[in-house]
C-alpha cells in the first residue's frame, strides 16, 4: 500500500527517512532536531567520508518552495562538503524536476538516484517492511488501516470520524509505554494501564487497539465486564478494550466488591483464550486504593501487578514532541505559535512539573485559545499548568447559563462512560427545575435542548444516542465543584433512575460527607426509593433480529441494599419498609445473572449480626429473600450455577438448608442436561473451563463418578466438534523507532519548534 506521508509530520518524516535510507545505505545516520540543521537531518561520518541526509516534508507544499529552499540551503551544503549528499522528500516529483534539483544541490550529490520521493521511500517501505512496523504513525494513517479502524468504531461505544481518527493519530507521539503495553499483551493476553488523569491512558489504548485492529483483529469495547462475557468468542481474534475499568471516582467496598470478582473471572477467561486481548485503562490512585479493599485483586495466584504498566513516563523529548504535534495539527493560531515560541516558554512547559498532555490537547485548540490574545497566550499556557483545574473553573462559572451547568450535573451522575439522551433528559428535567426553584432562577420548557446545543463540542460531545462529557478532566473538576451539602440534597431529591440515585449516593460516601449531614441526604432520597417497586431492572431493545432484553437501573439486590444503607444512615423506616416490600415482591423477579451470588451474600450478612447491628428486620429481609432466591436458583442458567454455588459455599455457615438444597438440585440437574448446555457452546476454552466446572460442582453434591465421567465425554466430544474452527492469533509485531538519540538539550528544544514559526 503506497503511502502519501501527509499525516506525519516534519519531525516523524525525518525520522522515517532516517531508517529507511540508513537501512538502504547499511550505515547508523546520527539524528538530529528538526529546525535549523545547516543543511542536514542525518549524518554517518566514518573515516574521512561523511554522509549527509537531508529531509523535505513538503507533501502538502508546492515544487516551487522545495525548490526555493534548497537553493537558500546551497551554501550550507558546500560548506558541510559532505562526500555524498542525499535528499529524501516527500513531493512528488518527475524526472525533469529531479534533474533541476541535482543541478541546486550541486556536486555533493553522487547521482540524481540519490533524490529520493515518495515514490522511493514507498519502494524501500516495501523493502524493509520490519521498518515500517517501526513507524506506528505511518501504517496508522494508511487508507487500509484508517478504514479498517472506522469500520471498527462504528460498532463500538463510541462512534468515530476518519477525521477524529486522523487528528488522535497525527498528535500522538511514539514512546516505549506502546512497547511495553503490547509485550505484556502478548505475553499474558492482559495489559493494565494505569497513570493519573491526563497522562495519556486511554490515547495509548486507542493506538494499542487500532495496531490491532490493522491486523485484522475485532474490537470490542466494553462498558461492563456483563458485555465482555457475552461478547468472547474463541474462534475469533478479539482485542477487549475497557476505558476507566473501576471508574473516575474512588469505590467504596460495597461498590468494587460488585466487579472485581467478575473482573478476576474475565481475566482467567481471556488468558486461556488463544485469540482473546484485554486492555483495561485506570486512574493509578484508583487501582491502588482498589487492591487494597480487594481480596481478588490482591490474589497472589492472580498476581495482578504484572499486568500493569504506567502510561506516565515521558522522557523530554516525548513531551516536546506531543506538544509540537499538537501546535501543527490543532490549528492553534500562528499568532499564538509564534508568541509562544518567541517567549521563550517552551522549555517550561515541557519541564513543567504538572505537565499533562490533556492539558497540552485543551491549551492548543483553537476553539479554545481563540479568545487569548496572543501575547498573554504563554502566561496563560504556564497557568493552566500551574493552576489546571483554572481551565474548567472559568469556563464552568462564567462563560455558561445556569440552565447549562445544571445538565453537566446531571450529566456527572450518569453513566460515566456516556448516556442515553432520554435517560439525561429524564433526569435533567427532574433535576433542572428544583435547582432553578431553590436558586431563584427562571426555567423553560426548552431549556434541554438549548443547553444541549449550547454544551456540545465545548463541553459535551454526542456520538449516537450517547451523550459524555468531551473531556475526562471535566469530570475531575466537577467532583470539587460538587462538594456543597446543600446542592447534594437538591441533587438526591431530584433522582429519578435507580442508578442515578446510587452514583449521587457513592459520591456522598466518596467525599467522606459528616455522619449527619450524609442522614440529611439519605431522607432525601424518599421519592425514588419507593419507585424502586415498580422501576423496571430490564427493557426491551429493538434490534435487527428482533427485540432483546437490555438491563437498565440496578438490580432488585442492589436496590435493596441502598435501601439499608438510608435507613441506617438516616434511621428512616420508610426505607426499612421498602426493602421488604421488595424483598417480598422483587421487579421481574429475581435474576440469576444480575442477582445471583450477590443476593446469596445479602442473606447471610442479614443473618449475621456483625453486618447488619441493630437493624430489626434484617432476619424477616433475609426470610422473604431466601423464598424469592430459591425461586431464582431453580430458574437459574446453567452459566450462572457456578457463581452461586461458590457464594453458597462462602457464606454457607449463615444459610438454612433450603438454599444449599436448591442449589444441590439445579447441579444434578445440570448433570442430567449436559448434552443440551453444551450444544450451544462453540468456544473451545469454554468447554473445556466448562468441565473444570462439572468436576468442582460434584465434589458439592450427589453425583457418582460414573455420571462425571459421561458428562465430561460429552464435552469432549463437543470439543472435538469446535476445535477444527478455532484460529490461533497472531499479534502486531510494532516496534517504536529507536532512531533517536536519548540527548534532547534546550538548543535541539528550539530547533525542534523553530519550523512552526516559519511555516
Amino acid at each position: 500500500m503506497p503511502y502519501e506521508f501527509g499525516n506525519l509530520s516534519p519531525a516523524d518524516f525525518e525520522d522515517l527517512a532516517r531508517d529507511l535510507v540508513g537501512r538502504e545505505l547499511g550505515i547508523r545516520f546520527e539524528a538530529f532536531a528538526a529546525g535549523p540543521d545547516g543543511g542536514m537531518d542525518g549524518r554517518h561520518a566514518k573515516g574521512g567520508a561523511k554522509i549527509i541526509l537531508q529531509a523535505k516534508h513538503y507533501a502538502g507544499s508546492t515544487y516551487p518552495g522545495l525548490k526555493s529552499e534548497l537553493k537558500r540551503e546551497r551554501s550550507s551544503i558546500d560548506r558541510l562538503a559532505p562526500t555524498r549528499y542525499v535528499l529524501a522528500t516527500s513531493r512528488a516529483l518527475t524526472p525533469p524536476r529531479k534533474t533541476e534539483l541535482a543541478a541546486l544541490i550541486g556536486p555533493s550529490l553522487q547521482s540524481e538516484g540519490d533524490i529520493l520521493g515518495p515514490g522511493d521511500l514507498n519502494g524501500l517501505i516495501r523493502k524493509y517492511p520490519d521498518t515500517e512496523k517501526s513507524h506506528i504513525k505511518l501504517w496508522l494513517s494508511g487508507v487500509g488501516v484508517l478504514e479498517r479502524v472506522l469500520r471498527s468504531a462504528a460498532h463500538t461505544v463510541n462512534n468515530i470520524t476518519r477525521e477524529e481518527i486522523e487528528a488522535k493519530v497525527r498528535v500522538y507521539a511514539p514512546n516505549p509505554s506502546f512497547n511495553g503495553a503490547r509485550d505484556t499483551l502478548e505475553a499474558h493476553h492482559l495489559v493494565i494501564i494505569s497513570g493519573p488523569p491526563g497522562v495519556g491512558k486511554t490515547t495509548l489504548a486507542e493506538m494499542l487497539s487500532y495496531a490491532y485492529i490493522a491486523e485484522d483483529w475485532e474490537l470490542v469495547a466494553i462498558r461492563s465486564l456483563d458485555d465482555g462475557f457475552a461478547a468472547i468468542e474463541d474462534s475469533k481474534k478479539q482485542v477487549f478494550f475497557f476505558d476507566d475499568f473501576l471508574g473516575r471516582v474512588a469505590l467504596d467496598r460495597s461498590a468494587l466488591s460488585h466487579k472485581d470478582s467478575d473482573l478476576a473471572r474475565f481475566i482467567k477467561r481471556v488468558r486461556k483464550s488463544p485469540n482473546a486481548r484485554f486492555i483495561l485503562t485506570t486512574r493509578a490512585y484508583i487501582f491502588e486504593e482498589a487492591r487494597l479493599v480487594s481480596e481478588h485483586l490482591a490474589d497472589q495466584r492472580l498476581d495482578i501487578s504484572k499486568y500493569v504498566l504506567d502510561a506516565g513516563i515521558y522522557t523530554r523529548r516525548i513531551k516536546a514532541r506531543i506538544l509540537y504535534n499538537h501546535l501543527l495539527v490543532a490549528g492553534t493560531p500562528q499568532s499564538h505559535i509564534s508568541a509562544l515560541i518567541g517567549s521563550g516558554h517552551i522549555a517550561k512547559i515541557v519541564d513543567h512539573k504538572n505537565y499533562s498532555p490533556r492539558i497540552i490537547d485543551w491549551m492548543t485548540d483553537s476553539t479554545r485559545v481563540g479568545d487569548i490574545l496572543p501575547e498573554i497566550y504563554p502566561a496563560a499556557f504556564i497557568d493552566a499548568l500551574t493552576n489546571p483545574k483554572q481551565l474548567w473553573d472559568i469556563a464552568f462559572r462564567t462563560h455558561i447559563a445556569k440552565m447549562c451547568q445544571h445538565l453537566l450535573l446531571a450529566l456527572f451522575f450518569s453513566s460515566e462512560y456516556g448516556v442515553r439522551l432520554k435517560e439525561l433528559k429524564l433526569s435533567y428535567e427532574s433535576l433542572h427545575p428544583r435547582l432553578c426553584a431553590k436558586y431563584g432562577e427562571e426555567h423553560g420548557p426548552k431549556d434541554f435542548d438549548e443547553a444541549l446545543r449550547t454544551l456540545e463540542g465545548g463541553f459535551v460531545k454526542i456520538s449516537g444516542p450517547l451523550v459524555s462529557f468531551v473531556n475526562p478532566s471535566l469530570r475531575d473538576y466537577l467532583t470539587e465543584y460538587l462538594n456543597d451539602d446543600a446542592l447534594l440534597r437538591e441533587i438526591a431529591a431530584s433522582a429519578v433512575e435507580s442508578d442515578f440515585a446510587r452514583a449521587v449516593w457513592s459520591y456522598c460516601k466518596t467525599i467522606r460527607l459528616p455522619a449527619d449531614s450524609l442522614a440529611v441526604v439519605a431522607t432525601c432520597f424518599a421519592k425514588i426509593a419507593g419507585d424502586f417497586l415498580h422501576l423496571p431492572v430490564w427493557i426491551k431493545t429493538p434490534g435487527k433480529h428482533g427485540d432483546s432484553l437490555q438491563q437498565t437501573g440496578l438490580s432488585n439486590t442492589q436496590r435493596i441494599e441502598l435501601l439499608i444503607a438510608w435507613h441506617r444512615s438516616s434511621g428512616d423506616q420508610r426505607f426499612s419498609d421498602l426493602a421488604l416490600a421488595l424483598a417480598r415482591a422483587p421487579v421481574d423477579g429475581l435474576d440469576s445473572w444480575r442477582d445471583g451470588d450477590d443476593v446469596i451474600e445479602l442473606i447471610a450478612k442479614l443473618r449475621d449480626g456483625d453486618y447488619f447491628d441493630e437493624f430489626t428486620v434484617a432476619g424477616e429481609l433475609a426470610n422473604c429473600l431466601e423464598t424469592a432466591a430459591i425461586g431464582m436458583i431453580h430458574n437459574c442458567a446453567p452459566d450462572d450455577l457456578e457463581k452461586i454455588s461458590d457464594a453458597v459455599e462462602e457464606w454457607k455457615l449463615h444459610l438454612g438448608s433450603e438454599i444449599p438444597q436448591a442449589v444441590n438440585e439445579v447441579i444434578i440437574r445440570e448433570f442430567d442436561e449436559i448434552d443440551r448446555t453444551v450444544e450451544s457452546i462453540d468456544s473451545e476454552s469454554t468447554l473445556t473451563e466448562h468441565i473444570e466446572t462439572l468436576k468442582k460442582l460434584a465434589t458439592r453434591t450427589r453425583v457418582s463418578t460414573a455420571v462425571v465421567s459421561r458428562a465430561v465425554e460429552t464435552v469432549m466430544e463437543r470439543i472435538a466438534v469446535v476445535e477444527g474452527r478455532s484460529t490461533r492469533s497472531s499479534s502486531p509485531s510494532v516496534r517504536a523507532s529507536t532512531s533517536e538519540a536519548d540527548k534532547f538539550d534546550d538548543a535541539a528544544l528550539q530547533n525542534l519548534f523553530a519550523p512552526l514559526i516559519r511555516r
